[in-house]
C-alpha cells in the first residue's frame, strides 16, 4: 500500500497536472471518462492522491464559466520513476485517444495549507525559496448557502489577477460544475505570487472577507515550483515566453 500524505507525513517529491484539450464533439466520451476513471485514476501503481477536474475560464465560477474542451488530472505520486509510466497507463492512453492537444506541469511542493476531501495531499512542506516559476492552486469546496455571495465577489478579483504582472497562465478547476472549485495561476517567480496575493486591493479584500463570510465547508491553497512543463502550452491559457525557468515546451 502507497504512504499517504495525512499531517505530518510525507511530502510528496513530485505531483504531476495533466491538462487536456478536446473537441466538442467529443463531449460525450470525455463525460464518460469524467464519470468512470476516478477511482481508476486512484488505483494507478504508485499514485497516492488522484482528482479528474473540469476547468473553466476562472473569472465568475458560476454555471457559464466552465469549458468543456479542457479537462485536467491532478495527481501526487510516490516517485518520480510511478509519474514516468503514467502515458502508458490504460487511463492515460483513453485521454490521449480524445485529446487534440494536452501539457503536463511537474511539480514541488512549497507551501500547503488546509484539506482536500478530507486529507492533505501535499503533506507539510518546509517552503523555501526558489528561482522561477511557481504555481498555486486553491481548491474549496462552498457552503451551498454562501455561493451566490462568494460568485458576487469574484469578478473584481478575477479581473484583477488578468492583468497582474508576472502571470503566465491561470484556469478555474473544479470536481463539479458547482460548488466544488478552485483556480490554478502560474507565475513568473514567488515574488510575483505574493505581490498579487498580499498587495492587491482586491484580492486582500477577498481575504479578508472569507472568514466573516463563512464561504467555504472546506479549503486548501498550496504552491509549487514549476521544474518542467511538457507539451503544448497553449492548452494551459500560456502567456509568457517558452522556457521562462522550465524545460520542455512545445
Amino acid at each position: 500500500m502507497s504512504a499517504r500524505s495525512e499531517p505530518g507525513g510525507p511530502v510528496p517529491e513530485l505531483v504531476t497536472l495533466h491538462v487536456w484539450r478536446t473537441s466538442r464533439a467529443a463531449l460525450p466520451r470525455v463525460l464518460t471518462r469524467m464519470a468512470a476513471h476516478p477511482p481508476r485514476l486512484r488505483r494507478l501503481p504508485g499514485v497516492r492522491f488522484g482528482k479528474l477536474l473540469g476547468t473553466g475560464s476562472g473569472t465568475g465560477f458560476g454555471p457559464g464559466d466552465a469549458d468543456l474542451t479542457r479537462w485536467a488530472a491532478l495527481l501526487v505520486w510516490d516517485s518520480p520513476a510511478a509519474a514516468a509510466g503514467f502515458d502508458t497507463t490504460p487511463v492515460g492512453r483513453s485521454w490521449a485517444r480524445v485529446a487534440r492537444a494536452s501539457a503536463r506541469l511537474d511539480l514541488r511542493p512549497l507551501t500547503s495549507r488546509g484539506e482536500w476531501s478530507g486529507r492533505r495531499p501535499f503533506g507539510d512542506p518546509p517552503g523555501g525559496r526558489v528561482d522561477g516559476p511557481v504555481l498555486a492552486l486553491t481548491r474549496a469546496r462552498l457552503r451551498p448557502a454562501r455561493a451566490v455571495t462568494f460568485w458576487r465577489a469574484v469578478p473584481p478579483v478575477a479581473a484583477a489577477l488578468h492583468a497582474a504582472p508576472g502571470l503566465l497562465a491561470r484556469f478555474g478547476v473544479g470536481e463539479a460544475p458547482l460548488g466544488w472549485q478552485g483556480t490554478v495561476s502560474v507565475w513568473r517567480d514567488a515574488a510575483d505570487l505574493v505581490a498579487f496575493a498580499y498587495r492587491h486591493p482586491e484580492h486582500r479584500a477577498a481575504i479578508a472577507r472569507t472568514p466573516t463570510e463563512g464561504w467555504y465547508a472546506e479549503e486548501l491553497f498550496a504552491r509549487f515550483e514549476v521544474r518542467d512543463v511538457v507539451g503544448d502550452r497553449s492548452v494551459l491559457g500560456w502567456s509568457g515566453a517558452d522556457g521562462v525557468g522550465t524545460k520542455g515546451h512545445a
